[in-house]
């Protein structure tokens, strides 16, 4: 029987085939990895079997994550706007149950993600509500494992896929790499959905800038400040990294900058 299958390192669903794939292209990258014990995969039937939803309201707005952990252990945000709901970024489970709450708490109009990372089951989430476009940018397209009508890609610097809710192609980690500004977010102040392009680390007070986080290869100085200049034109005060509480709740915009001039000072400094 055909299925699309699921790598449990990187949690991306590939293309439908008669067998697991021989490996993940995603995780073969340099930005990825294969662990130790091989290339491993399911399904989507048994991951709702194995494993439940999480929702928890995050600083205002809906993170949706896995119990236990699974693949890169992101979490999605549902961002609830008066003009209708957006998906940032995505994870790989999802379920019945998961899309009745959602409809309950309006639905999705788009889905938005900011790298390939986190591309994992985006059509089974789509079309979960009534095929709903997904953008992302065509510079990764080359990684998009499972295709579908419902993929909208974007090749200009910025796309507003909502009154008040801009995509930003900022690169780095992976050059059509996106974050998400939302106008009204913050209450009005305007905050950033950065993923792990704009990494919030674990004292959330500084943002990280990585080519490989589990490779440890670190962005340039060129690149980083190509980020903060891509972003520094948007009005925010709040930045949502990728993982479950990595918020900066305030005047991250300044956070943006010491971590930035944090970053290239490390690069450049001269051995002790």
């Amino acid at each position: 029987m055909r299925q699309a299958f699921i790598c449990t390192t990187c949690g991306t669903q590939h293309e439908e085939s008669e067998a697991p794939p021989a490996r993940c292209v995603i995780c073969d990258d340099e930005r990825q990895y294969v662990p130790p014990s091989g290339q491993a995969w399911t399904t989507l039937s048994r991951l709702r079997k194995s494993h439940s939803a999480i929702f928890k309201d995050e600083s205002g707005v809906i993170a949706i994550g896995t119990s236990p952990s699974f693949g890169i252990g992101q979490r999605a945000l549902l961002v609830r706007t008066p003009q209708g709901n957006i998906l940032w970024d995505c994870i790989s489970l999802i379920d019945d149950t998961m899309v009745e709450i959602i409809k309950g708490l309006g639905g999705i109009k788009a889905i938005a993600i900011s790298h390939p990372h986190y591309y994992t089951t985006m059509l089974e989430w789509s079309r979960a509500f009534g095929g709903v476009p997904i953008y992302l940018h065509e510079k990764d397209s080359k990684w998009i494992l499972r295709k579908g009508p419902e993929i909208a890609l974007w090749s200009s610097e910025t796309k507003e896929i909502s009154p008040g809710v801009t995509l930003i192609r900022v690169g780095g980690h992976y050059p059509g790499g996106a974050a998400m500004h939302w106008e009204g977010g913050s209450g009005g102040k305007g905050a950033l959905f950065a993923g792990d392009l704009l990494q919030v680390v674990a004292d959330r007070k500084f943002l990280g800038f990585m080519w490989s986080y589990p490779n440890f290869i670190p962005l340039g100085q060129k690149v980083v400040k190509a980020i903060e200049e891509r972003v520094s034109p948007w009005k925010f005060d709040k930045i949502y990294g990728a993982f479950w509480d990595r918020v900066i709740e305030v005047d991250a915009k300044r956070v943006v900058a010491e971590s930035v001039a944090r970053h290239i000072e490390l690069l450049s400094r001269e051995a002790d």
